[in-house]
């Protein structure tokens, strides 16, 4: 028995030290990991006049659909001398908000009056969804600040409600800008059909990930709390009664 209680603790201190680098490694990536994936305004590169009208940094649109969007801005410039652009980003810095950092990377790419005038600037933050516009005064006369919010608020955000569907809700919004630049009339932001909410039984994929991530860190904490009480009592009990 002594020989089997000896074999018991070398175990566990073997699980112990296998499960002290696994949590640390879990709780280590869970901390620096996120953060290192946030972008700064002075990260983003500079454009060149004339291209880069999208920029898809957070990897949600597609080929075909990204191209189709630079060919309708491209097509706008050239008509009508009004530039769009769309940024996409994964995580904004720590303390930046949708608003602060679209009007910096606004102004450090037209940093003149002049320069920013017949600019339109929409961003998104994919992780949370957060989304701005800003506008220069030519644009203005064209797209007031009215239907520049309704482009970003509501055409942009319709189809993000339905799934997260990125591709669809960019084209809609590059539709409805290029709409209302070429002077036609403004189509408006889509109509929202109502739906019964039904619960679903499936988890998103950013769920799962999270929560297997905390399962493991939970789990290894139970298992290095509960191995040496279990090897603790087992001993106790398999010892001789001090009445025998």
């Amino acid at each position: 028995m002594k020989q089997l209680l000896n074999q018991v603790g070398n175990l566990t201190k073997n699980i112990k030290l296998l499960i002290l680098p696994l949590v640390m490694v879990v709780l280590t990536s869970s901390l620096f990991v996120m953060p290192a994936m946030a972008t700064g305004v002075y990260q983003i590169p500079d454009i060149t006049p004339g291209s880069n009208w999208v920029i898809d940094q957070g990897e949600v649109l597609s080929r075909s659909n990204e191209g189709k969007i630079s060919t309708a801005f491209e097509d706008l410039a050239n008509q009508t001398g009004k530039e769009v652009r769309f940024i996409t980003i994964r995580r904004l810095d720590y303390g930046e908000t949708p608003e602060s950092f679209t009007k910096q990377l606004f102004e450090k790419w037209f940093p003149t009056k002049e320069a920013q005038a017949n600019q339109a600037l929409l961003m998104i933050d994919t992780v949370t969804n957060g989304i701005s516009i800003v506008t220069g005064e030519k644009v203005k006369s064209l797209m007031s600040d009215d239907v520049a919010n309704s482009v970003a608020n509501e055409t942009l955000t319709a189809p993000l409600r339905d799934g997260n569907k990125y591709n669809q809700a960019f084209l809609d919004a590059s539709d409805r800008i290029v709409a209302v630049l070429s002077g036609e009339p403004d189509p408006g932001p889509p109509q929202i059909a109502e739906k019964v909410q039904v619960e679903g039984t499936f988890t998103k994929a950013e769920d799962t990930d999270q929560g297997n991530a905390t399962a493991w860190v939970i789990g290894l904490l139970i298992a290095a709390t509960i191995i040496p009480m279990a090897t603790y009592y087992i001993y106790q009990i398999n010892q001789p009664s001090s009445n025998g």
